[in-house]
């Protein structure tokens, strides 16, 4: 007699609805907390940390939004997923990262050599880090998929959620699944998340890759470009919906130890 077989978790995943957090009755917040809850209320964007690129951003990450970080291999994705990640702990905002490229250990001295020290705050669990191991998975990404946004949608009590990065994904499912991915983030940003997405240029063909700029809600291109005898890596921001200031267009930007993005002005970039 066969054996009945195991039904796959479906990549379309029915999310739950964002529980509020409560406070018994006679009990409050202690004082800090409730100013630091008034302080986060009363923002409509999650600072990175950087005052350039919050000013080219028109403020920072807005919040409930989804953001995608797209660009050219060694172009600073990653590091400025993590400018983000940090910003947001500094601001008050718990975070989740999960990360394709890192374990916990190694992403914690890779941001503590850009001085971007997050120990106190995975200590404290105001950052929690999830390395994602796709070595075992690589026959079915799809399903790989379905794990993640099962572990995302399980951060119930997180502000801002970064995935680091996508590719590995995207290389290897069909355009649909990956746009059925797309449209659940933004179904968790509608419930009160904010999201942040990195992914290689290369990782989906034009058309996708175009379907999914106009879903997110910010879009960041990130570019190296020779300038003279020096590779310079650019930021465009490319698109910000709902920004509370004006947005600017491009800057450009090294990365140099214990020091993190240090921006450049033009002038001097292409001297």
């Amino acid at each position: 007699m066969a054996e009945p077989k195991t039904a796959e978790p479906k990549t379309d995943i029915e999310l739950p609805k964002m529980e509020a957090a409560t406070v018994l009755p006679g009990e409050e917040l202690p004082e800090e907390d409730q100013k630091l809850a008034k302080r986060i209320d009363a923002q409509t964007a999650i600072g990175t940390g950087n005052p350039e690129i919050d000013k080219k951003m028109g403020g920072g990450i807005p919040l409930r939004s989804l953001t995608l970080i797209e660009g050219q291999p060694d172009a600073g994705k990653s590091v400025l997923a993590q400018q983000m990640v940090w910003g947001a702990v500094q601001s008050g905002f718990r975070t989740t990262m999960f990360t394709t490229e890192n374990s916990v250990q190694s992403l914690v001295r890779q941001m503590d050599s850009l001085g971007l020290d997050i120990l106190d705050a995975l200590l404290l669990d105001e950052l929690r880090i999830f390395p994602i191991r796709l070595q075992e998975q690589k026959e079915d990404m799809k399903k790989a998929l379905g794990s993640l946004l099962y572990k995302m949608k399980r951060q119930e009590n997180r502000d801002l959620i970064v995935v680091d990065s996508l590719t590995p994904f995207l290389s290897h499912i069909s355009s649909d699944a990956g746009m059925s991915f797309i449209e659940q983030c933004k179904t968790l940003c509608d419930r009160g998340r904010s999201i942040v997405l990195t992914i290689h240029s290369y990782a989906c063909d034009e058309g996708i890759m175009v379907r999914m700029e106009s879903m997110c809600d910010a879009h960041l291109r990130l570019t190296i470009e020779e300038m003279g005898d020096k590779l310079i890596k650019s930021l465009v921001v490319a698109k910000v919906r709902g920004a509370s200031k004006v947005t600017g267009n491009i800057v450009a930007f090294e990365v140099e130890p214990k020091m993190g993005m240090r921006i450049i002005p033009f002038s001097r970039a292409r001297a």
